[in-house]
């Protein structure tokens, strides 16, 4: 086969001269158009409307969907620059064959109050099958954070995570929970936690957090971890952030073993957070889980809580610190899901599920070698190897010749 001549087009960004180079609007592909942009900062002014008070790529979406994308709640007082762009795409569907939670048609967990509260020791044949869901949950949300980057929308992510799911012969346990309307939470900046995945664009210098959990063979997992988007989120204070926050979930399942109390757990976590100059959130904590989504053991982050109950073989439960860079109270958004904080200061977690065993515990949800993300070390300042290293890995994409690290 003779190879085509490579056609060239101009670029789609708002009063732009430039030939477009290869990348395309992830919303335009989803809805059959192709629009091509020189570069991302060309992309995010036409996104945005940097250049003109109207948002005019807007424009190629609203013919092609029939909808006006729109801030559905235009007199909330938001605590934060980030707001909802709506409408939320339709619910995807979950095909016949995969095994679905009790709340995939009406969204009510029906747990009965005596399971829930029951602490419970999974036999071997439990503790196989969380290791399965839980590697499963791990590949999911790799799958995910190699697509963040500027330029796309948390709504793609949960399109890319939902299919994921259905490929692992899994449902997201997520989807429909309570009436939630997606299939992972995509908590963004000040978003501290339960962020519902819309048609806003991640932007370079945002963080976002990824929620994923899944159900398969009658057993839950759940895991979740914050990423850097773009060059510009590797500053100083993002960094700060995520990596105190990834370093306190670090330091509290260290502690975990046979025989340790579980309100010991946010002491640990605390103790660090203060000594970064960093608050714990107080509304959330981690939760047994096992063939139920939420149960006993309840895990505080914060300390001199008054958790009850000792960690003992077989049992499994998450960790997953929520840590501020101001204040550690929080405001929910009028979907009665998405919480904030109350200063607009900018929030991290990591999260992981755990097995207690006879000596201490296995995480079930770690790390893959090829995992993106991971530590990012603080940078050197303004010098120039200090600026070589920002450029070094973004998520563990490789980017300007740079090694990724882990």
């Amino acid at each position: 086969m003779t190879a085509q001549v490579p056609i060239k087009k101009a670029c789609m960004g708002v009063e732009c001269p430039n030939e477009a180079g290869s990348l395309q609007c992830p919303t335009c592909l989803k809805i059959g158009k192709t629009s091509t942009f020189c570069s991302q900062d060309c992309f995010k002014r036409s996104w945005v409307g940097y250049l003109v008070p109207l948002w005019k790529h807007k424009v190629v979406h609203k013919a092609a969907s029939g909808g006006t994308l729109h801030n559905p709640f235009p007199s909330f007082k938001f605590t934060g620059s980030l707001r909802p762009v709506y409408p939320l795409s339709p619910k995807r569907p979950i095909p016949d064959h995969i095994t679905k939670p009790p709340w995939s048609e009406d969204g009510d967990p029906k747990y009965k109050l005596i399971g829930r509260n029951k602490l419970t020791i999974l036999d071997k044949a439990g503790q196989d099958a969380m290791r399965k869901v839980c590697r499963l949950s791990r590949e999911v949300l790799d799958v995910i954070g190699r697509e963040v980057r500027p330029g796309v929308t948390t709504d793609y992510l949960d399109e890319i995570c939902h299919n994921a799911c259905i490929e692992r012969n899994a449902y997201p346990s997520p989807l429909n929970y309570r009436k939630f309307p997606k299939s992972v939470c995509t908590s963004v900046n000040e978003v501290i936690c339960h962020g519902i995945p819309d048609s806003r664009v991640l932007l370079d210098g945002d963080i976002v957090n990824l929620d994923v959990s899944l159900y398969h063979g009658g057993y839950h997992g759940d895991i979740n971890e914050t990423y850097y988007v773009g060059r510009s989120a590797l500053n100083k204070e993002n960094i700060h952030l995520v990596e105190t926050t990834r370093e306190c979930l670090r330091l509290a399942i260290e502690t975990v073993k046979p025989g340790l109390p579980f309100r010991n757990i946010g002491n640990t976590i605390e103790k660090y957070a203060k000594s970064q100059n960093c608050s714990v959130i107080t509304t959330y904590c981690g939760h047994g889980i096992n063939t139920l989504f939420h149960c006993a053991p309840d895990i505080p982050h914060y300390a001199k809580n008054k958790a009850v109950g000792v960690a003992k073989p077989g049992m499994t439960f998450t960790i997953e610190p929520m840590i501020s860079a101001g204040s550690n109270r929080d405001k929910t958004w009028p979907d009665n899901w998405t919480s904030v904080t109350v200063d607009g200061a900018r929030t991290a977690q990591f999260e992981h599920t755990l097995l207690v065993t006879d000596d201490g515990c296995d995480v079930l949800t770690a790390r893959l070698e090829d995992s993106p993300g991971g530590k990012v070390e603080m940078p050197k300042g303004e010098d120039e190897q200090g600026t070589k290293d920002e450029e070094k890995a973004v998520n563990g994409v490789k980017v300007n010749g740079g090694e990724s690290k882990d």
